[in-house]
């Protein structure tokens, strides 16, 4: 099943109020758009800048503190 672009917005909105609270989901979204932000670009230079251990160790110190459930969000 797609999400209508409608029903993504509110989705991402949804999580991110849940998780930052709304007035900083609100700024969140204003920075995005303040400073056209590229979230390829960002990404590419935050993971080129990381060594492939440091990324294993992130990955599984977030498995850890996020074990899986076995609820995990259909798209």
């Amino acid at each position: 099943m797609t999400l209508t672009t409608a029903e993504l917005m509110n989705q991402g909105m949804q999580y991110l109020t849940e998780k930052m609270g709304a007035v900083e989901a609100e700024a969140f979204i204003a920075a995005i758009i303040r400073e056209r932000f590229d979230y390829t670009k960002w990404q590419r230079s935050y993971f080129d800048a990381k060594s492939p251990e440091s990324i294993r160790e992130e990955a599984l110190a977030f498995a850890k503190n996020h074990p899986f459930t076995g609820n995990a969000a259909r798209i």
